[in-house]
């Protein structure tokens, strides 16, 4: 059964355009071909990506951050509490107003210290600036030098410029040793993040972060083991340019340096809108539809790499909702924090608590239009 079921995986009729064969694809005559076997490097690439990425927030971003005065705001516990603690693990991590009542029945305690306990309970699971500063570094460190990567694979390649001659000879077409190591470095680092979501930032669009890495891994190997190599190159490195800025962005806001910040995600903003909706959609995704069809005839992996490449666009689209509304506010008023990050919520009880008087009215409202600030965003983007 493994044998039949590995057979129709590899049916040439899945993977290749008809006459050809995976036998047309044997190297030879100074041709070297993209080998599915090639793909299983990527998990031991994406641990030692793990590991440089623990080194450098550790010895790099951590320094860098302690240096800016970039530091984690004190938070203070919650109070012991076994009834809310079940509640918060097993059923809701915010209570609706009925919900809080039970809860004051069954602990005795008064509503607001109720709310003051789930507050505190939540800002335990948000990750803090420290950590945010890092991942953000990170990130940026390498989509700059996996842009710089793409450059010097592509930049004297005759289907840069001319997206016709990508199809040139495919799907015969000898694999380069840069677009090896452009490939192996881009699907180590989207699989690392895929194993690291959990421990990661904590974001609104989770569920579109796993989507956008699993819709990426497959189709960084399905386009290795086709020999979509040259328009796989392109469309990576489409994608690095802008994602540099968004982190550089987010590095910026945490080190308080808001004007840089803003220019940058600014410039962030019209390189995404030109990359992911105009070169997308309009130059890359129609060489994958409208060209292969001039010289083969279409076949399964023709149309579910288009498929991948739509379903990209979709979430493409989707952040860039995010962003038109994050510029919005970044240029009528202040862009704080990450819009898509499940933000730190504000603890004032603790002034109240200890007996201090409240602010005066002047300032809740500034503390009140401080909170219902944006808390701006990338790279995922």
């Amino acid at each position: 059964m493994l044998e039949q079921v590995s057979e129709f995986l590899w049916w040439e009729r899945l993977w290749l355009p008809k006459n050809v064969s995976w036998s047309d694809l044997q190297d030879g005559d100074g041709l070297v071909y993209a080998r599915p076997s090639h793909l299983y490097l990527a998990l031991p690439c994406a641990f030692a990506l793990l590991l440089v990425r623990y080194l450098f927030e550790r010895y790099l971003a951590s320094p860098l951050a302690e240096a800016w005065g970039i530091r984690d705001r004190r938070r203070l516990p919650p109070e012991p509490s076994c009834a809310l603690d079940a509640y918060f693990c097993h059923t809701s991590h915010c209570p609706s107003q009925a919900e809080v009542r039970s809860l004051c029945k069954k602990t005795s305690w008064s509503e607001r210290r109720v709310q003051v306990w789930f507050r505190r309970r939540r800002n335990q699971d948000r990750a803090g600036l420290c950590k945010r500063f890092c991942e953000a570094s990170w990130r940026c460190t390498f989509y700059l030098f996996a842009f710089l990567g793409g450059i010097l694979a592509l930049y004297d390649k005759p289907w840069l410029y001319n997206l016709r001659d990508v199809w040139d000879g495919f799907p015969k077409q000898s694999m380069l040793p840069s677009q090896y190591w452009y490939y192996l470095m881009e699907m180590g680092f989207y699989l690392s993040l895929l194993l690291s979501l959990t421990f990661d930032v904590k974001r609104k669009d989770f569920k579109e972060q796993v989507v956008h890495h699993i819709a990426t891994l497959t189709l960084l190997a399905f386009s290795w083991a086709s020999n979509y190599i040259r328009i796989g190159t392109l469309v990576m490195a489409t994608h690095d340019s802008a994602d540099i800025l968004l982190e550089g962005a987010k590095i910026l806001n945490y080190a308080k340096w808001k004007r840089s910040a803003d220019a940058m995600f600014v410039v962030f903003t019209l390189i995404f809108a030109l990359t992911r909706m105009v070169i997308l959609p309009f130059w890359l995704i129609h060489c994958t539809w409208v060209y292969p069809v001039e010289r083969f005839e279409p076949f399964f992996g023709y149309y579910f790499f288009n498929a991948m490449l739509v379903v990209l666009q979709i979430l493409h689209f989707y952040w860039g909702l995010l962003i038109s509304k994050m510029l919005y506010k970044c240029l009528f008023s202040k862009l704080e924090g990450d819009e898509r990050s499940d933000e730190e919520e504000e603890d004032r009880s603790d002034e109240e608590e200890e007996g201090k008087d409240p602010p005066k009215k002047e300032n809740q409202r500034l503390d009140h239009t401080t909170s219902c600030r944006p808390r701006g965003r990338a790279n995922g983007i």
